[in-house]
């Protein structure tokens, strides 16, 4: 008799290897800054990195910065559950919603608790003055990234989106390091809390229960 019905390991592979591990990961880094460590290799890296970057880099870096400010995204992330609502997508729209909204919120909070300092190796371009732990431009890029990708994934761009999507976010967080404002693990930080806030908001609001949730809405769209 087996332990695990064969429907559910596409389900459980889904919670353990995009949520599971990711969370593991998070409170491992998590921990190292608590305890005031950092691996060795990331003020080496942040020096290589500014030493070697092109001036064409830093200048998307600096177009990336300013995309991913907060009153930015926080239109982008208000404009694409408003669309999916109009859309009549009422439970993507829910799903969109909590995922980037509880992104968001989540980033915040771990910068209040662990209040890590920004790494000061060279006189910034930009001004940051909030804490350092997690990323939040790498945060809400992750979160923005799996969103659109998530809503793609059943349609003819499934691929080149994911693509898009994925490029975007290692971007997003590649100029945080190369402006000098986050050391890696914030930016590995960030982008794990995005995923997994995303990943989470989806899972549960697109699970059989959530379904039965959301259903009594779906009749009442105009």
């Amino acid at each position: 008799m087996t332990l695990v019905r064969p429907w559910l390991w596409p389900a459980l592979r889904r919670y353990v290897l995009g949520i599971l591990l990711p969370l593991v990961v998070l409170g491992l880094l998590a921990e190292d800054v608590l305890e005031h460590q950092r691996a060795a290799f990331e003020t080496p890296l942040l020096l290589w990195l500014h030493a070697h970057t092109p001036p064409a880099l830093i200048a998307l870096s600096l177009a990336l910065h300013t995309l991913g400010s907060p009153p930015v995204m926080a239109v982008v992330f208000v404009l694409i559950p408003a669309w999916l609502w109009q859309r009549r997508r009422p439970a993507d729209a829910a799903s969109a919603l909590l995922g980037l909204g509880s992104a968001v919120g989540t980033a915040f909070v771990m910068k209040l608790l662990f209040h890590r300092a920004r790494p000061e190796l060279w006189p910034r371009l930009v001004a940051e003055t909030g804490a350092s732990f997690p990323s939040g431009h790498a945060t809400v890029a992750a979160a923005l990234a799996t969103c659109v990708a998530l809503l793609l994934w059943r349609t003819p761009l499934r691929w080149p989106g994911a693509a898009a999507c994925l490029l975007y976010a290692l971007l997003s967080g590649a100029a945080r390091l190369a402006l000098g404002v986050h050391y890696p693990s914030d930016v590995l930080a960030g982008w794990l809390t995005g995923w997994v806030c995303v990943l989470s908001a989806h899972n549960v609001v697109h699970a059989p229960w959530g379904q039965r949730l959301w259903r009594p809405l779906l009749r009442s769209v105009p």
